[in-house]
């Protein structure tokens, strides 16, 4: 209830486009080529409609600016492995914190986006294709997988987490994974190790591959054989078969080198249920230095990617791109190197 003698505010509501026009002493659309980020606009008119909507506090319609931009304000990040592959790995989990600090202050949303197991990417591809995002990041490629291509080919940016082995001349950032399985390789073989077989990733994607052919580059500088190798997906029970595998074909194996630390906890666990001591019996060493690496008896020794890091310079990548960066590189290699606990034995 007003009272008699009171002060009467007018609630003028927010400020319209026609109010920052006038305190700028421009005209509406120069304002809107200014908030749409569009040419054409002099710095000096640039300056004073930046000043008028400090002062008087105007916020953009989001829905409107869309309209004239085209841009959705929203990036995709497509893993092409099923939900409860994506949530079981630290390896996606690290990813995904690089990727929401690499979009902090960007004004950009994150839309998360599952490969059902029914799906052959088609319907993906049709999302995303839609302009219902601004670009996308792809990761966790198998084999020839053509939806960084097709998006890309659609118009829409795409970056790549790890090397796409369709060679699609798709931009990608990635972990130097040879010189990781090299310097896994080299460690074991530093120990006085001799018997070393390798738990590789899946065959169909670069990630496995380059671990492979890496530990491989090291059995030959040893003149060691590179004989003893398995094949796991990225689960604890696939390193815990393919471990199984191995000792079943090598029984008398004294290291092995799993291409990622949820695949060596697999293997820690074969090794354990068949009574074979760590590192005394079998010396083990992982990739990626996940949480998975401290929190295993003993604690592993491993190959560390900068997993959120890798997220990190994916979303810069693209996000250059969005803004029309000149000679952008078309891959990224960020470096690895070997943490050392208590799964191997002191270099001999």
């Amino acid at each position: 209830m007003i009272e008699p003698g009171d002060a009467v505010v007018e609630d003028r509501g927010a400020p319209t486009l026609e109010e920052v026009a006038r305190a700028a002493g421009v005209s509406r659309s120069t304002v809107s080529r200014v908030i749409n980020e569009l040419p054409g606009v002099s710095g000096r008119s640039r300056e004073a409609v930046t000043r008028a909507i400090e002062s008087l506090g105007y916020v953009p319609n989001e829905a409107a600016r869309s309209l004239v931009t085209r841009r959705t304000n929203s990036v995709a990040l497509v893993v092409s492995e099923p939900g409860d592959r994506v949530f079981g790995d630290p390896f996606f989990a690290g990813v995904l914190r690089g990727i929401h600090a690499g979009l902090s202050g960007s004004r950009r949303q994150l839309v998360l986006m599952l490969m059902a197991e029914d799906d052959d990417g088609e319907q993906l591809e049709k999302y995303l294709s839609s302009g219902h995002v601004d670009g996308a990041l792809v990761v966790s490629m198998h084999g020839d997988d053509p939806l960084p291509h097709r998006l890309a080919a659609a118009g829409l940016p795409v970056v790549a987490g790890g090397r796409p082995l369709s060679g699609s001349g798709v931009p990608y950032v990635d972990a130097d994974n040879f010189t990781g399985g090299l310097l896994a390789a080299r460690h074991l073989v530093a120990t006085g190790r001799t018997r070393i077989a390798t738990i590789a990733g899946p065959g169909d994607m670069a990630v496995g591959i380059d671990r492979l052919v890496g530990w491989r580059r090291g059995m030959s500088e040893a003149r060691l054989a590179a004989d003893a190798v398995a094949h796991s997906d990225f689960s604890v029970d696939g390193g815990a078969a393919a471990m199984a595998e191995l000792l079943e074909r090598q029984p008398g194996l004294d290291a092995v080198f799993a291409a990622a630390d949820i695949i060596a906890v697999g293997a820690l666990r074969e090794l354990s249920a068949r009574g074979l001591r760590v590192p005394e019996d079998v010396a083990v060493v992982g990739f990626d230095d996940s949480v998975l690496a401290t929190s295993v008896t003993p604690r592993l020794t491993t190959v560390r990617q900068p997993v959120e890091e890798l997220g990190r310079t994916m979303t810069w990548r693209l996000l250059a791109q969005l803004a029309g960066e000149p000679h952008l590189p078309p891959s990224i290699l960020l470096p690895t190197e070997l943490v050392v606990r208590e799964s191997t034995p002191p270099v001999a």
